[in-house]
């Protein structure tokens, strides 16, 4: 009965008649409503200027937890396979010199020169000339340019790039030109070979 006595007096209430000026003569229940209405307004001040701030700064710290749990299961998967990934890497290494073995120094252009002549020759193939080019330098090689021309049978000029391309050194074939001769049965071809050595240090 109290709470329904309370709001009746509240319904009695003339607000205009309160003045701002002089609270403490205002009826209990609307001290009572007031302190209610205060209260409210606090927690409602508090959790938008002190709760969402925190709630943000949880949010961003799950975040980050969620980051560093993936990066920690990554780190982790890696020691895991760490000694896989060092076998890899001594396979990749032992690639790579293999590699570089095949990349002639300065001594063994000759025989390439050599190798080039012999395929020629074995193919029954005229050849017209064999120009070495001025070296082309990159970041970790040199590029060694030979300009060839042969003249022969169409058949047999595919056989010999065919062994050019297929020498134990790298060789890589490009710029191919093709013209008739005299000879309906003879064709001449002037072709660019590329060879490559490994830049040394000192270079």
């Amino acid at each position: 009965m109290a709470l329904q006595d309370t709001l009746d007096q509240l319904r009695s209430v003339d607000f205009n008649d309160l003045e701002l000026n002089n609270i403490g003569t205002w009826p209990s229940p609307v001290k009572l409503l007031l302190m209610v209405l205060l209260f409210a307004a606090v927690a409602l001040g508090g959790y938008f200027y002190y709760l969402t701030d925190k709630r943000d700064a949880l949010q961003q710290a799950e975040a980050e937890e969620v980051e560093l749990r993936a990066e920690f299961e990554d780190k982790a998967q890696r020691a895991t396979n760490l000694d896989a990934y060092r076998q890899q890497q001594k396979e990749m290494e032992e690639t790579f010199g293999a590699l570089l073995r095949q990349l002639p120094s300065d001594t063994e252009v000759p025989g390439l020169l050599e190798d080039i002549t012999r395929t020629a020759i074995d193919n029954e193939l005229t050849i017209r000339s064999i120009d070495l080019k001025p070296e082309q330098r990159t970041e970790f090689y040199v590029e060694l340019p030979i300009d060839i021309v042969v003249e022969g049978d169409y058949h047999k000029i595919g056989t010999f790039v065919s062994g050019v391309a297929n020498l134990s050194r790298i060789v890589t074939l490009h710029d191919f030109k093709i013209s008739p001769e005299a000879s309906a049965q003879d064709l001449k071809m002037s072709i660019l070979a590329k060879t490559y050595r490994y830049l040394d240090e000192d270079e």
